[in-house]
């Protein structure tokens, strides 16, 4: 599989089952897509946003539920084979994505994993094992956390120096070693990673260093 990012902003993610498992699906899809969660009952848990809706779809609801959806995601997580089977099925002939909880290893076409991910926007990085073992995308995660701290202020940073050293006509070559040298610097880690207020200062010195002061200064 080809792990690719896929915006939900105005989009409808459907959620089939109100376990732990569709809980988690939707607290997660819900920070950005309209989450539809369909269940006879609910787990004690958080759902996010979601709208719930108590209800015992049979396999042959499927269809007329995800037409009145019109979800871009379909999510299968009851624990009833066949519903699972029929949503998944009624997701495709309308085009949208689907998403097996109850799958692991190979899929069909049109089959999407949800990874563990690890945020500090605009830093996004995803971890996935294929279905074959949540633990371990959980434990990764979890190590990842710590190495990720100060990348989204790093991002922002860099985007903003290389507009910076386009602006004051920086060759593209230079203008790519500076943000490369930038991004393998320990001290502007450290600024961001304490919050420091020189972050962007110790960038500008860095990337002096790299241009020439005759061409950048701050």
């Amino acid at each position: 599989m080809i792990p690719l990012f896929h915006d939900f902003t105005d989009e409808t993610v459907l959620v089939v089952g109100g376990g732990p498992v569709g809980a988690r699906k939707a607290r997660k899809f819900a920070r950005e897509a309209d989450v539809l969660v369909l269940s006879p009952a609910f787990a004690d848990a958080d759902f996010g946003d979601a709208e719930r809706v108590q209800a015992a779809p049979e396999p042959e609801d499927a269809a007329d539920w995800v037409a009145r959806a019109d979800p871009a995601l379909v999510v299968a997580a009851t624990d009833d084979n066949d519903v699972n089977d029929a949503f998944a099925e009624a997701a495709r002939e309308r085009g949208a994505l689907v998403n097996r909880a109850d799958e692991a290893g190979g899929r069909e076409a049109d089959s999407v994993v949800v990874p563990a991910t690890v945020r500090d926007d605009p830093v996004t990085v995803a971890v996935a094992t294929g279905g074959a073992s949540p633990a371990l995308s959980k434990y990764l995660r979890e190590q990842l956390e710590d190495e990720l701290a100060g990348a989204g202020g790093m991002a922002e940073l860099t985007g903003d120096l290389r507009a910076d050293l386009r602006a004051a006509g920086v060759d593209p070559e230079t203008r790519r070693n500076a943000v490369r040298a930038v991004v393998r610097s320990g001290p502007v880690w450290k600024a961001l990673r304490t919050g420091g207020t020189n972050a962007r200062q110790r960038a500008d010195d860095v990337a002096a260093d790299v241009v020439g002061n005759s061409e950048w200064s701050t």
